[in-house]
């Protein structure tokens, strides 16, 4: 019975270590201790990550748009997921959050009750962000309105509605290491975290594995679209080979070389663009310059 006792010891340990690595993490508060938000950086944030462009209601438009109870669904092949209420709501919503609650969730993925979330949440490129945007995103969203719009249950069916199992997923795929290193120029580094972190625009623009990682290797290459409805360009210079100023001006009005308008989803990120500055726009195109090309 020697082996039976070495194979259930075996089991105890393998569980203790799945057990730590599963573990929710969340920062150490002290590391935004003293930073002052800047309410006008906050609104950039809040534009450039998209936040009412999921976390509006569906049909939201003009100021609505600024009421972000939630209830937009997003298919995947793992189920449908829902976003929250994120407005200042305290039942509802995160209105009761601290900058460390909105810290943990857009760094780590970590709720303030220690749960998960759902890397239908983009904290894996969210996890590149600056602490000061996190305090100025955090100060901007308690000037937004309170929206009393209860929350709605991800339909996800099991073994993946297991939120421990994603301190797995985690472990395996989430990663604060940039796609795009070596020497770049002030303007390319902005343009980098405007697009790998803020703009999480590899989420949808990059291929995934069997278990929804992102395929590094093949970075904004394209990829199905998650509605199954046709497929998310390629961006990289093998795809997307208009010149630097056509791309400066579909981020900007939505129009493409051909006097073709940006529709779906694009449609939300070119609102979100447009109200970004000049500069911002521009150290977009040249990020996207100089992403490594990748056929189709």
């Amino acid at each position: 019975m020697k082996w039976l006792r070495a194979l259930i010891a075996l089991a105890i340990v393998g569980a203790a270590i799945a057990w730590f690595i599963t573990a929710p993490k969340t920062i150490d508060a002290g590391e935004l201790a003293g930073l002052e938000p800047d309410l006008a950086r906050g609104e950039t944030v809040f534009n450039a990550g998209g936040c009412a462009s999921c976390h509006a209601a569906p049909e939201a438009t003009g100021d609505d748009k600024l009421l972000l109870g939630g209830g937009r669904q997003f298919p995947s092949d793992f189920g449908t997921f829902i976003a929250p209420n994120i407005s200042t709501d305290a039942t509802h919503g995160i209105g009761d959050w601290s900058a460390v609650d909105l810290a943990n969730a857009l760094l780590h993925g970590t709720g303030p009750g220690g749960q998960h979330y759902f890397p239908a949440f983009p904290y894996n490129a969210y996890n590149k962000m600056e602490f000061g945007d996190v305090v100025s995103l955090h100060a901007y969203l308690r000037t937004l309105p309170a929206d009393a719009t209860p929350n709605q249950d991800h339909d996800v069916g099991f073994p993946f509605n297991i939120r421990r199992s994603l301190g797995g997923w985690k472990f395996l795929f989430a990663s604060d290491d940039w796609i795009v290193t070596g020497d770049l120029t002030p303007e390319q580094e902005r343009g980098r975290y405007l697009v790998e972190a803020l703009g999480h625009c590899g989420e949808c623009h990059t291929p995934r594995n069997a278990l929804g990682g992102l395929k590094r290797d093949e970075w904004l290459s394209g990829a199905p679209n998650p509605s199954g409805r046709g497929r998310i360009p390629n961006i990289t210079p093998a795809g997307l080979d208009w010149s630097a100023a056509d791309i400066a001006e579909y981020l900007k009005s939505g129009f493409t070389p051909d006097f073709d308008t940006a529709g779906g989803h694009m449609a939300d990120v070119i609102e979100n663009t447009a109200k970004l500055e000049q500069a911002d726009r521009d150290a977009i195109v040249a990020y996207l310059k100089i992403v490594p090309a990748v056929g189709e």
